[in-house]
């Protein structure tokens, strides 16, 4: 079944690659979306595809790249669209 979640993600999560680790890991498990720096100094995503691989993306975002430190993850569950073609890093 397919999914969509959109997170927001606190904590020292800019500055530390955490966008492009998240593009990475996406490609990886086959998910589609977007994550961006939000001017709070949060980082949000949104992700789509197989329930078992975006979870798999959440997951990974509550730990984020070894110079992360989350604090705090927030997930908004959404209808999928399949708005998507790929992956992407918004600026």
């Amino acid at each position: 079944m397919k999914t969509r979640v959109t997170v927001t993600v606190r904590g020292r999560v800019q500055g530390v690659a955490f966008r492009h680790y998240t593009a990475r890991t996406a490609a990886k498990l086959g998910v589609s979306g977007w994550v961006a720096n939000q001017a709070d100094g949060s980082v949000k995503g949104c992700f789509e595809g197989e329930e078992e691989a975006v979870r798999a993306m959440v997951d990974w975002c509550r730990r984020g790249p070894d110079l992360a430190h989350v604090e705090q993850l927030t997930e908004e569950p959404g209808e999928y669209t399949g708005e998507f073609a790929g992956f992407g890093i918004r600026y």
